[in-house]
């Protein structure tokens, strides 16, 4: 029996199908994968394999011309239209995440794979930073969502922007200095009028 599902909700049930509670791709996760990325027409090259791995396993949310940059050290025959047109069907196909983080740098997108558990991005306004959040609140958020609204979570993203702690210790020294900066001409001036 073959069910079909309306384009719409294809990403989504891609999503729920492959998401893991892994932090990077298992053989296991990755012959599901293939055998999916199979079912649907498409094959796993060695250049879509390694894409996949940097993405993953880099430890960086990647941008296309970082991957591109990366993939190129380990085949220098990979090309920019690969990247473009691999990370497109692997966000279509549901098995990346396309980001803005933000939009720190400008209108860049950025890449991970949907085999992470549910997690936020946590990101640095300043230094541009992003750390990962994983935990209960993210979850209780999600049912308390999904309780309220009678609605079925399939896709969630959770970016908060902010300034990390060594961010947050130079703004301070800023402020301060901008403050010494506005009393030291206030300070000269009274001084001058008293000469006077």
């Amino acid at each position: 029996m073959e069910i079909h599902l309306p384009a719409a909700h294809q990403s989504a049930v891609w999503a729920e199908f492959f998401e893991l509670k892994l932090g990077t791709l298992s053989d296991m996760a990755l012959d599901s994968m293939q055998g999916s990325l199979r079912q649907r027409g498409v094959r796993l090259t060695r250049q879509r394999q390694i894409l996949l791995d940097l993405i993953d396993k880099s430890g960086e949310h990647l941008d296309a011309e970082r991957l591109f940059q990366l993939a190129k050290e380990r085949d220098p025959k990979l090309n920019r239209v690969t990247v473009y047109r691999t990370l497109k069907m692997l966000k279509t196909g549901g098995l990346v995440d396309e980001l803005d983080l933000m939009h720190h740098e400008g209108d860049q997108h950025y890449y991970e794979t949907r085999m992470k558990q549910e997690h936020a991005h946590v990101i640095c306004l300043r230094c541009g930073k992003v750390e990962e959040f994983f935990g209960e609140p993210l979850r209780r958020l999600r049912r308390q969502i999904e309780t309220h609204f009678g609605f079925q979570v399939l896709l969630a993203r959770t970016e908060v922007g902010g300034y990390c702690s060594h961010c947050q210790t130079l703004r301070a020294r800023e402020v301060e200095m901008a403050r010494g900066e506005t009393a030291a001409p206030a300070g000269r001036e009274r001084k001058a009028r008293a000469r006077r």
